[in-house]
C-alpha cells in the first residue's frame, strides 16, 4: 500500500536544495518513503479540525525500486541504515556540544599565545 497521506503520522518535509522526506512519526512504515503496511496498527485518519487547506500539495515520493513490497531485504536494508544514523547521531551531537562549550576557552588561549608572540617578537 502506498504511504498514506491522510495519516496522523504521516509527514513530509522539503529542504531548501529541493529534496523532499517522506515518513512514519512512528516508524511503523519500515519501506517509506515509498508504501505503508497493509492494515497498519498505527493508522490513524487525519482530522484536523478547523483548518483550512491551502494550494500546497505534498511532493511525490521518489519513483519505487525494483522489488520494494516484494523483497524484506530492502527494509532490512533501510533498517540498517537507519540504526547506524542512530548510533553516531548522539556521537555528533556531543562533538558539537563540546566544540559549542569549549568555543570561548579555545578562543582565550589563542588570544594569550598571540600576545606571547608579539611579546617575543618585540624583545628581538
Amino acid at each position: 500500500m502506498p504511504m498514506r497521506f491522510d495519516c496522523k503520522f504521516f509527514e513530509s518535509r522539503s529542504y531548501p536544495n529541493g529534496e523532499t522526506v517522506h515518513k512514519c512519526d512512528i516508524d511503523l512504515a519500515p519501506e517509506a518513503p515509498w508504501r505503508c503496511p497493509e492494515g497498519c496498527k498505527g493508522f490513524q485518519r487525519r482530522t484536523d479540525v478547523a483548518w483550512s487547506y491551502g494550494s500546497l500539495v505534498t511532493p511525490q515520493p521518489p519513483p519505487e525500486p525494483k522489488g520494494i513490497g516484494d523483497d524484506p531485504s530492502i527494509a532490512a536494508l533501510l533498517d540498517e541504515a537507519e540504526d547506524i544514523l542512530n548510533q553516531a547521531g548522539p556521537g555528533i551531537v556531543e562533538e558539537l556540544e563540546y566544540e559549542r562549550n569549549n568555543k570561548g576557552f579555545i578562543k582565550k588561549l589563542k588570544r594569550k599565545a598571540n600576545k606571547a608572540n608579539r611579546n617575543k617578537k618585540k624583545r628581538k
